[in-house]
């Protein structure tokens, strides 16, 4: 009977402190007049944050030469010798298609500028990749007059044509009209992939073939979330290198360098965009480069990460000749799995080993399925419910071993009291009683360990998962990103300086799942952790942890952990019967157990060390 008002109490208990909860917020939230004030003052402060932004975070551009003055143009002339061919002109070229605006300076022919034409940041901003000189391509290489030139500081002859539908444009360094160093850029309409061919014509007696010819890329990743560091965490450099290896810089370390060969492409993941380069003719060598630029969380910090490689190229024939794809888009698994001959979409942070595989087979393709059909938030709860059905059969076996060890207590207390000065003989006689009602201690740890690939493959997927991104839920703007109910005049250490309210309710759910499974049935014993400290403790930092996390997740997990607790009701209800299964130990009891071999090995052991002991 006991039993039973205990859960009744921890029901009515749940439910009331999440009818307060609802209740709190619902009452606390603003009126229209206050929610237009914040507004007002939350426009005042990004304005406030963008102009500090714009003193502080952006890049020095280099000083640009006086056109009109003859003698700056003699000079440069003068300092690239040959390729003092071209008049110099500081023009941009744009390349745009449905998905992507591309603009291409003159002065080196690289790309000066990347927006993305379908998504905005948090604060409604387009995205940039590519902005106010965070990125530079460049090709370092020595003439056969001695002189060390760089491209970034050549200027291109632009050349704009149609193919079609495709817009061609052709960059080109020249020394004649027949001599040039060539970047050539080809743009399909809808698509985020952008042919790039880097080629010289004539060159063999102008470039110094015993000289080091050195491609770098050079990137600083732009902010685009509303926590710095929470967006630093999935910011990272991705390659694919031997043979279709995939590794990664770290995503912590303030400067991680590896040098590596055979690479095929590298990826300047920016969380939910990235900034990849593909070469069809791998680059034997490469030095990568990572900077972490994120100390602390911060509002007006505008750059997460700065990245930069190094290659080396080689001549045929004392020419040039690589054939290349620029990608600035999505970290989307629906756009770079267009892109299978190149294998961007392994670029993607699934996760590792198995994990990673339930995450890209599971629980990708099977969101994508049912966001087709309902709202995204929805589409969680659907998605939990699926998984939590799949995993009952391991929850009814958990729960049927805590009946069985329920039943069983009594009788181990007495063996606790009776041999409370013999550890020793103590665990003998409990493992002996164990064997004889065919009760396995370790049952119960069945779910943890089945669940572990699915908690670590969910982890990823919340956090990475592009479809997330901006879809809003309840009172959640952001799935992707943390929900917020109140903002903090302060911050707190490993909190933040905000409340989220999906973790509370996560961390409420948890602590009731435990009180029904460690709380009553896992006594804490000499040796062992004390399970109630583990119980209160376990919500308290799923709490903190969760709190600037993907608010997807924390919903995940709080109607996970609800769904658990009905289902694990509904068994002790209607399915489980203790009275039956105490009958069914007692006749386990008296049938002869036949032991194993690593139960034999086990008893004579604690029988030596026994002895030993006795002797001694």
């Amino acid at each position: 009977m006991e039993e039973k008002k205990f859960d009744v109490k921890s029901i009515i208990g749940f439910v009331l402190i999440f009818g307060i909860l609802i209740f709190m917020f619902y009452q606390n939230q603003p009126t229209p007049e206050e929610l237009e004030a914040q507004k007002a003052k939350q426009e005042q402060v990004e304005a406030q944050n963008k102009a500090a932004e714009a003193v502080v975070e952006t890049p020095a551009a280099e000083p640009s030469m006086n056109l009109q003055d003859s003698t700056s143009v003699a000079g440069y002339k003068n300092a690239v010798g040959a390729f003092g061919f071209n008049t110099p002109s500081e023009a941009t070229t744009v390349l745009e298609n449905d998905l992507v605006v591309l603009k291409v300076s003159n002065k080196g022919g690289q790309i000066v500028e990347a927006k993305m034409k379908k998504f905005v940041t948090y604060d409604s901003i387009p995205v940039y990749l590519v902005k106010d000189g965070n990125s530079s391509f460049d090709i370092m290489f020595k003439t056969n007059e001695n002189r060390s030139l760089n491209t970034k500081d050549l200027y291109f002859e632009p050349t704009l044509t149609n193919d079609g539908d495709v817009q061609v444009l052709s960059m080109k360094a020249k020394v004649s009209p027949s001599q040039f160093l060539e970047y050539r850029y080809e743009m399909k309409p809808n698509d985020y992939l952008v042919d790039f061919i880097v080629r010289s014509q004539g060159l063999n007696g102008i470039i110094n073939p015993s000289g080091a010819i050195n491609l770098e890329w050079k990137l600083k990743g732009i902010r685009h979330s509303k926590s710095i560091q929470y967006e630093n965490r999935y910011t990272r450099l991705t390659y694919n290198h031997e043979d279709g290896k995939i590794s990664k810089l770290s995503e912590s370390s303030d400067d991680d360098e590896s040098e590596d060969t055979d690479i095929k492409w590298l990826s300047y993941r920016q969380h939910f965009f990235s900034s990849i380069l593909a070469t069809q003719t791998p680059f034997e060598t490469a030095q990568l480069n990572s900077v972490n630029l994120v100390e602390e969380e911060s509002k007006t910090a505008g750059y997460t990460k700065e990245y930069s490689t190094v290659a080396p190229l080689k001549l045929e024939g004392g020419e040039l000749s690589y054939t290349m794809d620029w990608y600035y888009g999505p970290t989307d698994v629906k756009v770079l799995s267009q892109y299978k001959e190149l294998g961007l979409e392994d670029s993607i942070p699934f996760g590792w080993g198995i994990f990673g595989w339930i995450n890209r087979y599971i629980f990708t393709p099977t969101y994508t399925f049912l966001s087709s059909f309902f709202p995204f938030g929805i589409a969680i709860v659907v998605m939990t419910i699926l998984v939590r059905l799949l995993m009952s059969p391991v929850t009814y076996k958990s729960y049927l071993s805590q009946a069985k060890m329920k039943v069983l207590k009594p009788e181990i207390s007495e063996l606790n009291e009776k041999y409370k000065d013999n550890a020793m003989k103590k665990q003998q006689e409990t493992m002996k009683l164990y064997g004889k009602a065919g009760v396995s201690p370790m049952s119960g740890c069945l779910p943890a360990v089945v669940q572990l690939p699915i908690f670590y493959a969910l982890f990823m997927f919340f956090p990475t998962s592009f479809a997330l991104r901006q879809k809003s839920f309840l009172w959640a703007d952001d799935l992707s990103s943390y929900d917020t109910i109140a903002e903090l005049p302060f911050n707190i250490p490993f909190y933040g300086d905000h409340v989220s309210l999906f973790p509370i309710l996560a961390s409420v759910a948890i602590f009731f799942y435990m009180m029904m499974t460690t709380g009553q049935n896992m006594p804490s014993q000499p040796g062992m952790p004390n399970m109630k400290f583990i119980m209160y403790l376990s919500p308290l930092m799923m709490l903190f942890f969760f709190n600037s996390y993907a608010s997807g997740l924390s919903l995940y997990y709080f109607v996970s952990n609800l769904i658990t607790i009905f289902i694990m009701l509904a068994i002790k209800k209607f399915i489980i019967n203790e009275d039956k299964i105490h009958a069914q130990i007692q006749e386990n009891k008296k049938k002869p157990k036949k032991e194993g071999k690593f139960q034999k090995k086990m008893r004579e052991m604690m029988e030596q060390a026994e002895a030993q002991k006795k002797n001694k």
